[in-house]
């Protein structure tokens, strides 16, 4: 009994010891959880985070699953080489976040006691989803799968920079990947010995050439559909500094910073005739390849290319900038960092290869 009156005693001055954390801190804890499902549900913890939440800095967005225009769910991740291309990327404009917004649905809007922070789930899209987070810095957005089709075995893997239109891209592939290098089994009929950086003869014969044709062009097109896609988004924050936009596979990713953002909010969008994304400029493109790779962690990749591109207007030679201030020792990282882990280190390799020029018509 006794114990019982003390706690009863006790128990009204009681003081929540969180009420005293600053809400500077706070917004430091909410900026490292990012992820806008978990920043949903601290949403709902409180008024006080219902209030805090719309100013984080860095969000992440991963993207589970798409629902098409007409309400049907898609299993199949977007791709290039569905029965319906170019449909596809014209539903990312209509995401429904059916499994990111459930913890967002009862908030409330901090300037209004009615009006709910984010619309209803079912009319909207993720630009209208993330327009009440008012002070996003850097945003972060993976699809659920990469845009290009390829064949079993194939690794294809792309990433781009963008201002109001392509900066730069670099592509790198191969026909297939060894964890127990063959040596055998290489898709090119000169010996590993005698390679001189040189394209084979029966590259140009079996089908090679035009496979990277394909390649570059199906990644082109992705990365330029992404960046259609970003418009609303950008345009309704003027804060961001830096925005990503990859997938779940690591196939692609797109790119903005500082200057890139500004500069596209400046200059008006060249969309392409034909479809919803951005036009691609007149480019120029370095190719090398290499029958063979032997790469870290026990790799190998067969039929390993690597394609830079950038604009005609620009170049790839000379050591001054170019309209968009990129020098070349800054396409050179760009190329060099592009990509982590053991396709970094083919990426490097390749580099010390022949090099091919070749041009591109804008599309």
């Amino acid at each position: 009994m006794q114990s019982k009156s003390k706690i009863h005693a006790d128990s009204p001055s009681h003081e929540d010891q969180f009420d005293r954390i600053p809400d500077p801190l706070i917004l430091q804890i909410l900026n490292n959880v990012a992820d806008i499902r978990a920043l949903g549900r601290c949403a709902v913890v409180s008024k006080r985070f219902n209030s805090l939440v719309p100013l984080v800095h860095d969000v992440y967005v991963k993207i589970d699953r798409v629902v098409t225009v007409d309400g049907d769910s898609s299993d199949d991740p977007l791709n290039l080489s569905s029965s319906k291309p170019r449909n596809l990327f014209s539903h990312l404009l209509k995401f429904l976040f059916l499994t990111i917004l459930k913890p967002f649905h009862n908030l409330q809007n901090p300037g209004s006691s009615n009006k709910p922070l984010l619309p209803q789930l079912s009319h909207h899209s993720p630009a209208q989803v993330l327009k009440n987070f008012t002070h996003v810095r850097n945003l972060r957005i993976e699809l659920p799968a990469g845009d290009v089709g390829t064949e079993d075995g194939v690794v294809l893997k792309w990433r781009a920079e963008f201002g109001s239109t392509l900066e730069n891209c670099v592509i790198l592939g191969g026909t297939r990947i060894d964890r127990k290098p063959n040596l055998s089994d290489q898709d090119s009929s000169s010996p590993s010995g005698e390679d001189n950086g040189s394209i084979p003869e029966s590259f140009y014969t079996n089908g090679g050439l035009k496979l990277r044709v394909v390649w570059t062009i199906s990644s082109l097109i992705a990365a330029s559909t992404r960046h259609y896609l970003l418009k609303p988004i950008i345009k309704d924050h003027p804060t961001l500094r830096s925005l990503v936009l990859t997938d779940a596979d690591g196939q692609g990713t797109l790119s903005m910073g500082v200057e890139q953002l500004r500069e596209f909010r400046e200059k008006p969008l060249a969309a392409s005739a034909s479809a919803n994304r951005t036009q691609v400029p007149a480019s120029n493109m370095k190719l090398r390849y290499a029958s063979y790779l032997e790469l870290p962690e026990g790799m190998g990749m067969q039929g390993a290319t690597l394609v830079a591109i950038r604009p005609s207007s620009e170049g790839f030679v000379g050591g001054g900038s170019g309209c968009h201030g990129s020098s070349r020792k800054e396409i050179e990282a760009f190329v060099c960092n592009a990509f982590d882990g053991p396709f970094r280190a083919a990426v490097k390799a390749l580099l010390k290869r022949k090099t091919y020029l070749l041009e591109m018509n804008g599309f």
